[in-house]
C-alpha cells in the first residue's frame, strides 16, 4: 500500500508516514458522510450554530499544538500559526452568529400578490481539495459555512500537511459535532477524480493552481457538479505618484513575505510609478534586506522556510529563469548554504513581460519592481495579468484610491495603504485566471445550497 510521509521543511527530518486509502475506502467515508448529512439536514440553523461555537472555542483551546503543527508540517513561522489558528476560530464564531438571519427563508411575492417564498436549501456532501500554504485555514473556510448551510464535508488535504487535517477532524469530533459529517480522506489524483464524478458529491470546491483548478474544474463539469475555484495570482501593488513612501514600504514588505511570501492573496507585483520610482526601490530594498531568516519556532525570525526543497527549487528556478530574460537582482536571489527549504527575500527590478516574474505567480519570498510612467500606466500593467484575486493601491487621496479599486481594478479583492489576506466579514475569491466564487462574509454560505422557490396561491 502507499503511504505519505511528511516532512519538516526546516530540518529535512521526517514528522510521520499515513498509509494512503484504496477508492473503496474513500467511497465509504464519503457514503458515510452523505448518511450523516441526511440526519444533519434536519437540524434547525439555531441549532446548528453551537455545534460551530463549540469548534471554534476547541480550536482555541489547542492552538499552541496547532500551530506547532503546522510549523513542523509547512515551516510556517509559529506566531503566523497562532494567528491562523485564531482565524479560523472567527471564521466558525462568524458563521454561527451570522448564518441563521443569513439562511433564512425570505418572503417573496408573484403573480398578482400571491406569496412566495425562497428557502436555501442543503445539497450534500462537499468535496473539498485544499493546498498547504495554511494547513488549517483553507479546510476551515469551506467547513464552517457548509456545516452552517447543512451540508457535509469530505477533505483531500495536501499530503504535506496530512497530519493538520487529521488533527482538524479529531478537533471537531471533540467538540462535538457529529463523527461522519466531516471526514479526511487521503487519496491519489485519479481516485480524486473518480470521487468527483461520484453521485453523492454535490459540489467541489478547490484552492490551487489555475492548472489544477482547469484539471478540477473540467472534471467536475463533466459530471454536471458546481465548483468554487480559487486559484492563485500574481497580485499587483500600486505605488501611486501620491504615495507615502514609508507606508508602501512597510507594507509591501509585509505582502511579500507574510506566511514565508507563499499566500494567494498577497503582493508580489509592485508597480511603481517614475514619479516615486527613486524614493520607493532603494527603501524598499534596504528592508528587506534586513529581514531576519531562521528558524519557524523563534520568535525573532520574520522569513522561515518555503515549505519543501521542491517548492524551494521552483522558486529558484523562476529567479533565474526571469534574470536570465533580463531581470535585475537587487537583494537576495541565491539559494543560501544551510539546511532546510530556504530561500531569502528577494527583490528583482527591470521585469518586463515573458518573465516568470512579471507573468506567473511566483510563491515564494519574491518581489517583482516594474516601473510605469503614470498612475494610469500603473493601472494598465496591472490589470494586464491573465489573474486577478487580489491587490493594493498606494495612494494618500482615499477617496481617490477607492474609486480606483471599485471601477478600475479587476481583482476580487483591493487593500488601499494597507495589507491583509483574510477576514471573515469580507468575500474572498477572484476573477480571470484566480477562479470563481466567493467564500466568507456570508457568500460562501449560499454557494452550495439549493435557491429553491415555492409558490402558493
Amino acid at each position: 500500500m502507499s503511504t505519505i510521509t511528511t516532512t519538516n521543511p526546516a530540518t529535512g527530518e521526517t514528522v510521520e508516514t499515513y498509509p494512503m486509502m484504496s477508492e473503496a475506502q474513500a467511497t465509504a467515508k464519503l457514503e458515510a458522510a452523505h448518511a450523516a448529512f441526511l440526519q444533519w439536514r434536519s437540524v434547525p440553523h439555531a441549532d446548528r450554530a453551537p455545534y460551530l461555537t463549540k469548534i471554534a472555542q476547541t480550536l482555541r483551546d489547542n492552538a499552541d499544538d496547532l500551530a506547532a503543527l503546522m510549523t513542523r508540517e509547512t515551516g510556517k513561522l509559529l506566531k503566523d500559526g497562532l494567528r491562523e489558528v485564531e482565524l479560523c476560530a472567527a471564521l466558525f464564531d462568524h458563521a454561527a452568529s451570522t448564518g441563521p438571519d443569513l439562511l433564512a427563508d425570505e418572503e417573496r411575492t408573484h403573480g398578482k400578490g400571491s406569496r412566495g417564498v425562497v428557502t436555501y436549501q442543503p445539497i450534500g456532501v462537499i468535496y473539498s481539495i485544499q493546498p498547504w500554504n495554511f494547513p488549517l485555514y483553507q479546510p476551515v473556510r469551506v467547513l464552517a459555512d457548509n456545516l452552517m448551510a447543512g451540508n457535509a464535508c469530505v477533505l483531500k488535504h495536501a499530503s504535506i500537511c496530512t497530519g493538520t487535517g487529521l488533527r482538524l477532524r479529531e478537533l471537531c469530533i471533540e467538540a462535538g459535532l457529529p463523527e461522519d459529517l466531516f471526514q479526511v480522506i487521503l487519496i491519489d489524483h485519479d481516485t480524486s477524480d473518480a470521487l468527483i464524478a461520484h453521485p453523492l458529491v454535490r459540489g467541489v470546491t478547490m484552492t490551487g493552481s489555475d492548472g489544477a483548478g482547469r484539471h478540477v474544474g473540467a472534471t467536475a463539469a463533466k459530471a454536471l457538479k458546481k465548483t468554487v475555484l480559487e486559484l492563485g495570482s500574481n497580485d499587483a501593488y500600486l505605488v501611486l505618484s501620491d504615495a507615502d513612501i514609508e507606508t508602501a514600504v512597510k507594507f509591501s514588505v509585509m505582502g511579500r513575505l507574510y506566511n514565508n511570501g507563499q499566500t494567494c492573496v498577497s503582493a508580489k507585483r509592485f508597480i511603481v510609478t517614475d514619479a516615486v520610482y527613486d524614493a520607493f526601490v532603494p527603501a524598499y530594498v534596504a528592508a528587506m534586506e534586513k529581514i531576519a531568516m531562521g528558524d519557524p519556532t523563534q520568535d525573532d525570525t520574520q522569513l522561515g522556510p518555503l515549505s519543501s526543497t521542491d517548492q524551494r527549487d521552483t522558486v529558484a528556478g523562476q529567479v533565474r529563469d526571469s534574470v536570465a530574460k533580463g531581470a535585475t537582482v537587487l537583494c537576495g536571489g541565491t539559494v543560501p548554504d544551510r539546511t532546510g527549504a530556504y530561500y531569502p527575500a528577494t527583490v528583482l527590478a527591470d521585469v518586463a513581460p515573458g518573465m516568470p516574474a512579471h507573468d506567473d505567480e511566483i510563491f515564494g519570498p519574491v518581489a517583482a519592481v516594474i516601473r510605469a510612467k503614470d498612475d494610469e500606466d500603473a493601472m494598465r500593467i496591472a490589470n494586464a495579468s491573465r489573474y486577478g484575486l487580489g491587490g493594493g493601491i498606494f495612494c494618500r487621496d482615499e477617496e481617490r484610491a477607492l474609486r480606483l479599486a471599485r471601477d478600475h481594478f479587476d481583482t476580487g479583492m483591493v487593500r488601499i495603504n494597507s495589507f491583509g489576506a483574510a477576514d471573515p466579514n469580507m468575500p474572498f475569491g477572484g476573477v480571470k485566471d484566480s477562479g470563481y466564487g466567493r467564500e466568507h462574509g456570508g457568500f460562501g454560505m449560499k454557494e452550495f445550497v439549493n435557491i429553491k422557490a415555492i409558490f402558493l396561491p
